[in-house]
């Protein structure tokens, strides 16, 4: 997904559960921040580089390839934009190394999903934010998994948009270029993807690059042929995926309001979004590569209020200029915490289930604190929040 969902639609979603416009605004920009939050941003304003929400591809191309440098990618990938769906999952005739990145594979409604939810009730705004992205990329990114892998990631020549003539749906043949200069030709299906790499690690194949953009526009559907799924074909439809992810934004932002008791998966705010479904499936379904304008248009009606558009550099000088002591308590400091929290609690959940494709990970609670001196502050919050 990309601004337009994660800024401007995520505070019509948060609006619609009952935050007010303020609140709103600071869970929106927390989840758009989780794709801007890279090593080379928290270097300029002097945070804990740990808590990278994501990597510019200058820092993807300089990142050690061995198992250490992999591991690091998959942190911040599955933690924050492909969360796993199950992993437990289980797959006849492959090979444990094969396994195990199958069970990173992206989905909705899986158990991480939940985790992740009731971590942000523990935390702060930010941390809605964060949870909130986490939650609506499990719907534009399903079956792609966040770690390079060329079985799970790679695309071929079935690659076909479906595309709607009032009640008839043809099919138009997809050609992928790696032109990244050029923008995506929406009138004859011609979109930019990453260079086909046979080596199963490369960055090429991590996540959806092989796709292109195509799973983060609202608009578009498609079908093609993974490996993964023995050659059976997929349908993507973008349109009421991201009318779900919607809906289940609104029903978690209203549990985490304290509007019910506890979060359940497969569950969605029908009845409170009702009354504008017809304009949001309109902006979803509109052929456009960037919907910002409609969605800000329409939280803008929605809340009486202007609504900014997002600036990376809003919340820098609060926390530069904050003392040692206080900088967690900015709102570039909570974000930090809700981030590291959120890495640690998959990284943890991926190394419990016997893989070390993550990294290692420890129970702090139990063998006292290991690793990245970053995380001290994190575990210093919970303390003080007990």
């Amino acid at each position: 997904m990309q601004e337009d969902f994660h800024y401007y639609a995520t505070y019509c979603a948060a609006y619609i559960a009952g935050y007010s416009h303020e609140e709103s605004l600071d869970i929106c920009y927390s989840a758009q921040l989780v794709d801007l939050c890279s090593r080379t941003y928290l270097k300029r304003i002097k945070a804990p580089l740990s808590a990278a929400t994501t990597q510019l591809q200058l820092e993807l191309a300089d990142a050690s390839k061995d198992k250490l440098g992999l591991q690091d990618i998959t942190r911040i990938w599955a933690s924050f934009h492909f969360l796993p769906y199950d992993l437990n999952a289980k797959k006849k005739g492959c090979s444990k190394k094969y396994l195990n990145k199958y069970r990173l594979m992206c989905n909705v409604n899986g158990p991480l999903v939940r985790d992740t939810v009731l971590l942000a009730k523990t935390l702060s705004l930010q941390s809605i934010g964060i949870a909130m992205h986490v939650l609506a990329d499990t719907w534009a990114h399903r079956y792609f998994a966040g770690t390079p892998s060329l079985v799970i990631n790679n695309t071929n020549y079935y690659f076909y948009e479906l595309l709607q003539d009032g009640k008839k749906e043809t099919e138009k043949q997809i050609k992928f270029r790696h032109s990244t200069s050029a923008p995506d030709d929406l009138e004859n299906s011609i979109y930019t993807n990453s260079l086909y790499q046979m080596s199963e690690n490369s960055i090429m194949n991590l996540g959806h690059g092989r796709a292109g953009h195509l799973p983060d526009y609202s608009f578009i559907r498609y079908k093609y042929l993974p490996a993964w799924g023995d050659y059976d074909v997929i349908v993507k439809d973008n349109p009421t995926d991201y009318y779900y992810a919607f809906c289940q934004m609104v029903y978690a932002m209203q549990y985490l309001r304290g509007d019910y008791p506890d979060f359940e998966t497969e569950r969605y705010a029908w009845d409170s979004v009702s009354e504008w479904e017809s304009k949001i499936k309109s902006i979803l379904s509109k052929r456009q590569t960037d919907s910002c304008n409609d969605w800000r248009a329409f939280a803008q009606k929605l809340s009486g209020h202007k609504i900014e558009k997002f600036n990376l550099d809003k919340y820098n000088e609060e926390y530069i200029k904050a003392a040692p002591d206080k900088k967690n308590d900015t709102f570039i400091g909570k974000f930090v915490i809700g981030a590291m929290a959120q890495k640690s609690m998959v990284t943890n959940k991926i190394f419990k289930s016997g893989s070390k494709m993550a990294g290692y990970s420890v129970d702090y609670n139990k063998r006292g604190f290991k690793g990245i001196r970053d995380f001290i502050s994190l575990i210093e919050r919970k303390g003080a929040d007990k």
